[in-house]
């Protein structure tokens, strides 16, 4: 592959032209001699073959081409200028990516909110998000994928930073058998009702989060599919309140009137990987979750 005949120089001369005004404008803006700057459009214009500008009186303007073509030089120099910015940033320490791994219950709206924030404050920083279920974000975190998890779990030999809590409900269709029974529910009613699991995406020491009462189990790939399952009355499942908001509003679900453990709110961490040491962009990150997981859960609750 043939490599570039017009360098970025030369675009950047031929949008000052535009951009200023014409050959004497654009040479005072870039500390250069008038015929400097027309020899340099003079010359793009014989390399492409295509030309780009015409006089109109005292002004150059450009010709179809030239626009369609100065259009496409202003995304490829800001890009240039964006890489030289982004390696300038990496020379001070600054990451050029931050992986993070999530389990699938930490509700989006916090995770959307905070990285929304880390947008314009990441120079350029890449996010690379992965979910992952239970014991999955500690497989991650262990061998060195991640730079953040957040888990609901107890990590061995990890310190983890207090978020907030996440509920779960056990829930069934607002038709299912158990709500027949129009009374409170003990574990014997549960026993005889299939219960609906979400699998562990861990592949060490997979941890069963489910209710082992039941004797029938379906074991789901993910949460959404779990709430899918259940909204359509294949069986019951204790589910993130802020999965299921709207099927609760409209009654396609209805809480389990359990004797007790009805609600369960385990309260979720924030690790970072002991073995590498937090860059600028990771710390601003943690910062942001620990700031917008609070407001997020004073607002929902």
């Amino acid at each position: 592959m043939k490599g570039p005949r017009v360098t970025l120089e030369q675009w950047r001369t031929l949008q000052a032209v535009i951009d200023h005004g014409g050959f004497a404008q654009a040479a005072e803006v870039l500390h250069r001699s008038q015929s400097s700057v027309s020899y340099t459009v003079a010359r793009m214009q014989e390399q492409l073959g295509v030309p780009l500008l015409r006089i109109e009186g005292r002004k150059a303007a450009l010709t179809e081409a030239g626009e369609v073509l100065l259009r496409r030089s202003r995304q490829l120099v800001t890009q240039a200028s964006q890489l030289e910015e982004l390696a300038h940033h990496m020379e001070q320490g600054w990451e050029a990516e931050v992986r993070l791994v999530v389990d699938a219950a930490y509700p989006n709206a916090k995770l959307i909110h905070t990285l929304t924030e880390f947008m314009p404050k990441s120079r350029g920083c890449r996010v690379r998000l992965r979910e992952e279920v239970l014991s999955g974000v500690e497989d991650v975190l262990k061998d060195g994928s991640a730079d953040l998890a957040i888990s609901a779990l107890d990590i061995t030999g990890y310190l983890g930073a207090e978020l907030s809590t996440v509920e779960f409900i056990a829930v069934a269709h607002a038709q299912h058998p158990l709500h027949q029974l129009g009374r409170k529910l003990s574990v014997q009613d549960l026993q005889s009702q299939m219960q609906v699991v979400v699998r562990d995406t861990g592949a060490r020491q997979p941890r069963d989060s489910g209710w082992l009462g039941a004797e029938q189990r379906w074991t789901v790939g993910s949460l959404a599919t779990s709430v899918a399952f259940v909204s359509s009355g294949l069986g019951f499942a204790w589910l993130p309140r802020h999965m299921i908001l709207r099927e609760l509003a409209e009654g396609v679900l209805v809480p389990l009137p359990l004797i007790q453990g009805g609600i369960r709110r385990p309260l979720f961490y924030l690790y970072t990987n002991p073995d590498k040491p937090l860059g600028p962009a990771t710390r601003i990150l943690i910062e942001l979750f620990r700031t917008y997981d609070g407001e997020q859960s004073a607002v929902s609750g």
